[in-house]
């Protein structure tokens, strides 16, 4: 049977579920607001883990061009404390694939493939349950009609009011991220200070880390306990401003630390943003949800992971029962609640150990989930 199945939303939930879709047989149609591919930066690198996104992208028919891709020697970690003090520098021996890290715009492009991605489509609306099936309203004001609209729009989906009342709620940390380019060459000392991976460095309350993508290029995330509002008095887009007032936010700590802000290249402000630790909802014929748009949680390297996992299993509940669409979504629905929950309730715990009072907080947690 052919349904019409549109998923919005091209980043890696979308894309894996209809590219696991499509190699069962099934067009799918993926509705991205963005005019073009390449129309904005697609942002820091992945570590996809064993069991979630590289099980996904097995399922897809892509783990091997993921792993000529994908960088292991990205896993390493090394963590120094706000005085510069190294207290841990681990290495991944050579054959560790538990987490290897991929860059985003490779995912993507690795992922697209042949898909018919419609470029440009803005979707505001959802209205399920109408004659001839769920109507997708779009912001030039056009409309169309498919069999099922999945959702995987991210956190401020424009899909969920059609199922879910609810919107996320501030966590109370917040994050900046800059950026350093041609770092080895630019700044060599601070290449070493990042190794092949990531340094981390926590104090009171905030953190900041370094994460090497490829091509020389690093991103650099702060994160820190404040009001949503706390950057009122600050114009984050005057990149001087931006930079001294971080600066002044981790006043103190060693001088290499501050020169991954001090040599930043524009400044983001990214709130952490979360929906319920158990969000679920009665099931809505036509209507689903995926990844963030799902289960937004701490951006803790799990998300990215499950959105991918649940494109994979939505697809394959979808192809292994085409004849009754719906209960196939009913049960996948089942099934990513509860993995989920358990996932929310992980990052949410290890957000507060990891932007705490007691700095030993992350690295005690640090200890506990590193590979030995």
């Amino acid at each position: 049977m052919r349904h019409r199945i549109a998923v919005v939303g091209g980043g890696p939930a979308g894309l894996t579920f209809a590219r696991v879709l499509h190699r069962h047989g099934h067009p799918v149609a993926v509705l991205e607001r963005d005019p073009a591919q390449d129309a904005r930066p697609p942002g820091g690198a992945l570590d996809l883990h064993e069991g979630l996104g590289q099980l996904a992208l097995d399922k897809a028919g892509l783990l091997a061009e993921f792993q000529a891709l994908s960088r292991p020697e990205g896993q390493a970690m090394r963590i120094l404390d706000a005085a510069g003090t190294v207290l841990r520098d681990w290495q991944p021996s050579p054959d560790e694939q538990a987490n290897p890290e991929i860059d985003r715009g490779q995912l993507r492009d690795l992922l697209l493939g042949s898909l018919d991605v419609r470029w440009g489509r803005e979707v505001v609306r959802v209205v399920p349950g109408t004659e001839d099936g769920v109507l997708v309203h779009y912001a030039d004001g056009e409309q169309e009609t498919f069999d099922l609209v999945v959702g995987a729009d991210g956190a401020w989906s424009r899909v969920r009011p059609a199922v879910s009342p609810v919107t996320p709620q501030y966590t109370g940390v917040t994050s900046v991220e800059t950026s350093l380019d041609d770092v080895d060459t630019r700044h060599p000392d601070l290449a070493q200070l990042i190794g092949d991976g990531s340094v981390a460095v926590y104090g009171v309350n905030r953190s900041v880390v370094a994460q090497r993508n490829s091509g020389g290029h690093v991103k650099v995330y702060t994160k820190f306990r404040a009001p949503l509002d706390w950057h009122a008095e600050l114009d984050l887009t005057d990149v001087e401003a931006a930079r001294s007032g971080l600066l002044d936010l981790f006043d103190g700590w060693a001088p290499p630390v501050l020169d991954l802000l001090g040599h930043g290249t524009a400044f983001v402000h990214r709130p952490f943003y979360v929906l319920p630790v158990s969000h679920t909802w009665a099931h809505v014929r036509g209507v689903t949800l995926l990844g963030d748009a799902a289960h937004l949680m701490p951006p803790l390297g799990a998300g990215a992971n499950l959105a991918m996992l649940d494109g994979a299993e939505l697809a394959e509940s979808i192809a292994a029962d085409p004849e009754d669409l719906d209960e196939a979504v009913r049960a996948f629905e089942e099934r990513m609640w509860a993995r989920a929950s358990r996932w929310a309730a992980i990052t949410t715990a290890g957000l507060e150990r990891l932007v705490s009072p007691d700095p030993a907080e992350a690295l005690a947690l640090f200890d506990q989930v590193q590979p030995s």
